[in-house]
């Protein structure tokens, strides 16, 4: 390749720029059993009372186990799950996901694209938006809460029969990955994607031996469980790469991309990283999303339109194809790229509920589960490029365990006012502790306090509407996930 060449000199410039800012977020093949694309649609509450009255009791008996934040770093209970079940997670192949932020949507790409190949996927993310059925998703959309409990009913002995041998019960997210395994066995699925839910090693996901090994952005989260640096936290988060597998890096920070390079030399696992092997070559705002031109391990891919919003969108969608490619054996078992049109159709198919959402118009109203600084940084920047606000009002719910004024500052930039809330969980910081965390970033006089969530929405939309009705108003909503959410249903979605 050339000095010349535009991608070098474009990844030149990508590989020169703040990593906070980089944030991107063998089985035989069998045709999927339903075609067409995902669903863009989170699942609301099922209509048929008693389904609903048995989602309600499989939730309540979840609930009586430990949550997601409370762990005990193994995997020994899940192994003894897995076991005890036949081990369905070895039934098809996986690729794994781990990183700090974009996990979920590069998932979602990635079993948009998988689906468009007519291969039979199951999906598994975390946490949810709406409905713990988001969670286990087969051929592009969640299961039904009908085959959620129906799941839940067959693993339960062998999931009693586990907490009975160990010193601990299984938690909530061990059973739920539990079901997944199990789910995608039943199915089958071809291949599994999935989300760990936190670090790597240590994490329930990690009973499976993905083929494909995929890396999103570290940064500085859950500080107190994976570490305070980025290589730490990419020590943890590196035990998903597995012998012989394919690993597929996006953009880190230097110390972090040292450490996970030294495990694939380990293992002896291929490392395609982005900015070398693959990347964004160009990029420019489309009318609900972007237009895109990827390099991918076998190949250029142009005019590729994205549905989706901001920077670190287009760099999930470069790891998310060449994680495909990596799994079809592109650049190793075959040298031709994938079928251009086929790529196109998938990504044009993707949605990421919660992500840069627009949820109302008039003023228009905008979801982001933005809940760290990274992410933060990468949805105010996205918001600036996407959207035309000459006002913009931002709701503001937090988990009392995360940076709370790092993502306050990143926001600080594009708020003209905030109004600070809690969510409905026992995690919610304060709604009165956070204002006085915004009250030293914003100012007395921008920061606005509504403990209900409702009221909160209420006054920010009214805030916005002093723009007048034909002037550039907007409300952005974020801050958890779980804020997300409950805003989504009181917004009317789902």
């Amino acid at each position: 390749m050339s000095d010349s060449d535009p991608f070098d000199e474009i990844i030149a410039e990508e590989t020169t720029r703040d990593p906070d800012l980089a944030v991107i977020e063998a089985g035989s093949r069998t045709l999927r059993t339903q075609g067409g694309a995902p669903s863009t649609d989170v699942p609301a509450r099922p209509e048929d009372p008693e389904v609903d009255k048995a989602l309600r009791e499989v939730e309540a008996d979840l609930a009586t186990r430990w949550g997601e934040t409370k762990l005990e770093p193994s995997v020994s209970r899940i192994s003894a799950l897995m076991d005890v079940l036949g081990e369905p997670q070895r039934s098809y192949p996986s690729i794994h996901i781990t990183g700090t932020n974009g996990k979920t949507s590069t998932a979602r790409m990635i079993e948009a694209l998988l689906g468009a190949f007519e291969l039979r996927t199951g999906r598994y993310t975390s946490p949810h938006v709406q409905s713990i059925t988001e969670r286990i998703s087969l051929d592009g959309a969640p299961i039904s809460a009908e085959r959620f409990v129906e799941t839940y009913n067959d693993i339960k002995p062998y999931v009693e029969m586990v907490d009975g041998s160990q010193e601990y019960r299984l938690s909530f997210f061990e059973v739920l990955t539990g079901m997944a395994y199990a789910a995608f066995a039943d199915a089958p699925v071809d291949v599994a994607v999935v989300e760990v839910g936190m670090g790597g090693s240590w994490d329930a996901t990690n009973v499976i031996d993905g083929d494909v090994a995929v890396i999103t952005p570290i940064d500085l989260d859950h500080t107190d469980r994976l570490g305070e640096t980025p290589a730490a936290i990419a020590t943890e988060k590196s035990g998903i790469i597995k012998q012989d597998a394919t690993v597929i890096l996006a953009q880190q920070p230097v110390d972090a991309a040292q450490v996970l390079l030294k495990k694939a030399v380990d293992v002896d696992a291929t490392v395609a990283r982005e900015g070398l092997e693959f990347g964004v070559v160009s990029r420019q705002v489309a009318v609900g999303g972007q237009l895109l031109t990827l390099r991918g391990l076998g190949g250029e891919y142009g005019e590729v339109y994205l549905p989706l919003h901001g920077p670190y969108q287009a760099h999930n969608a470069a790891v998310a194809l060449a994680a495909v490619e990596a799994f079809f054996g592109v650049g190793s078992q075959r040298p031709e790229s994938l079928d251009i049109d086929t790529v196109r159709k998938a990504f044009a198919a993707v949605s990421s509920p919660g992500r840069l959402e627009v949820v109302r118009r008039s003023p228009t109203v905008v979801l982001d589960a933005a809940h760290n600084p990274a992410g933060a940084r990468a949805t105010a920047e996205a918001v600036g490029e996407a959207f035309d606000f000459s006002r913009l009002i931002g709701v503001v719910g937090a988990s009392g365990d995360k940076n709370v004024r790092g993502l306050l500052e990143a926001f600080e930039p594009i708020f003209a006012e905030v109004v600070v809330t809690q969510n409905s969980t026992h995690r919610a910081m304060d709604a009165d502790e956070l204002a006085a965390i915004a009250v030293e970033v914003f100012g007395e006089e921008r920061v606005q306090v509504e403990p209900r969530l409702p009221d909160a929405l209420e006054a920010a939309i009214t805030l916005a509407e002093e723009e007048g009705e034909f002037a550039g108003g907007g409300v952005l909503v974020t801050g958890s996930v779980i804020t997300v959410g409950e805003a989504r249903l009181l917004l009317g979605r789902g």
